[in-house]
């Protein structure tokens, strides 16, 4: 008896069981993470030693540096190969300090490896808020690490400033869930003081703000993002303000044609156009308004009312849910209207694609399929009119798939068809 039993526990319907509940079931994420994880640390070393690296702004992220470490606090004379500063201070002095660890920044492999350390710390707090968000398939996640060649690049052959940003905003983000508001506004910050993407998540965060908390705590976390600005860049505003404000946050800023990802299809005299970008900018307040905007408006119609704790959406959603789909769609929004997409801006939102598409009603084979074109259009190089319609085209099914599935019931209506 004993023999058949071991039999029974060892079969193949028994294998195959086990290995759909590992593959689908939400409740395994923590599992496959963990294998997952394990994974990425060979694989990353493995491209490290095995694929050449390429340069492209480290060097003159370095020559930036020395421009700011030999005293120079006015940010239009703080340039390098490729042309002036349009980054924050954060990233100055982020860089400032791998300018010291890797020699100046001649000892490039190093600064691979710290660019491994700070990929898998990226992961474990992806990983981290998909096993809080619940409503994911573990099978999307080991997609997210095993299909994307260019994210992999970005971070250990590129050694861009955008994941270090990404970093940041994700330990915000993992800060909101666990209802820490104020070490999250200073995380948060933080990554925006490195780069200027990371305001795509501001809407969102505002609103969340409007709503989980009080007039006075809203206040308070708003002060502190604007304290943490104000203290890391002090050397350039004390000195030269308008220089530093208008090269770091430059709105106005014109992409050159040739490396956009997303606007290849549209003539290069209409994309440098500033109707072009009026346009865009249009688009993205508008797309805003229409998933966000009745929730801003309850939000502030309570908060005159001093209702905030009675204040909640007749919904179902949990707070985590609540919290993730309102700052992945805020981002998600701005970058389907972004003025341009270069290659490294992919780590924007690759990792909360997934989400998205699971708090859609599509099928999973049709969240597949979009998460296989979107990950076919960012690597072709150069872009073409026809990957770059695609891209967009993709883009604006998940939107129409997230407006569907009508944002207070995100995250529910398909719980059980995951």
């Amino acid at each position: 008896m004993k023999t058949r039993k071991k039999t029974q526990m060892f079969s193949w319907s028994y294998v195959k069981s086990l290995i759909l509940e590992l593959l689908f079931n939400p409740k395994s994420t923590r599992i496959i993470a963990f294998l997952l994880f394990l994974f990425e640390i060979v694989l990353n070393i493995f491209i490290v030693k095995k694929v050449k690296y390429t340069e492209i702004d480290w060097t003159t992220y370095m020559q930036q540096v020395e421009c700011f470490l030999n005293g120079t606090r006015d940010y239009t004379k703080i340039t390098g190969d490729t042309g002036p500063i349009v980054y924050p201070s954060g990233h100055l002095l982020i860089y400032s300090t791998l300018f010291y660890i890797t020699n100046s920044g001649k000892n490039i492999l190093f600064a691979q490896y710290l660019f491994i350390g700070l990929y898998l710390l990226n992961l474990s707090l992806v990983f981290r808020m998909y096993h809080k968000f619940g409503n994911v398939p573990p099978f999307a996640l080991g997609m997210m690490s095993f299909t994307s060649y260019r994210i992999h690049s970005i971070y250990s052959l590129r050694l861009f400033n955008d994941p270090i940003a990404m970093c940041l905003l994700y330990g915000s983000v993992n800060l909101l869930l666990d209802r820490r508001w104020r070490f999250a506004s200073l995380l948060f910050s933080l990554a925006v003081s490195v780069k200027m993407n990371i305001l795509l998540f501001a809407p969102g965060l505002l609103l969340l703000f409007l709503e989980n908390l009080s007039l006075i705590e809203t206040i308070k976390n708003l002060s502190i993002c604007a304290l943490v600005q104000g203290l890391v860049s002090f050397p350039f505003l004390i000195s030269h303000p308008i220089e530093y404000i208008s090269r770091s946050f430059n709105l106005g800023r014109v992409f050159l044609y040739k490396w956009t990802v997303n606007w290849r299809f549209v003539p290069e005299k209409l994309f440098v156009s500033p109707s072009f970008h009026i346009f865009l900018l249009g688009m993205h307040l508008s797309i805003l308004l229409i998933f966000f905007g009745k929730r801003y408006w309850l939000s502030v119609r309570s908060l005159s009312r001093h209702s905030i704790k009675s204040k909640k959406f007749k919904d179902n959603l949990s707070f985590d849910h609540r919290i993730l789909i309102t700052l992945f769609l805020s981002n998600f929004i701005g970058i389907c209207f972004a003025r341009s997409l270069h290659y490294q801006f992919y780590v924007w939102y690759y990792h909360s694609l997934p989400l998205l598409l699971w708090s859609t009603p599509f099928a999973n084979v049709t969240r597949l399929c979009i998460l296989g074109f979107i990950e076919l259009c960012w690597n072709v190089y150069p872009s073409t009119s026809w990957s770059s319609l695609i891209l967009l085209s993709m883009h604006i099914i998940i939107l129409c798939g997230l407006w569907r599935n009508s944002f207070v019931d995100f995250g529910t209506r398909n719980r059980n068809k995951s």
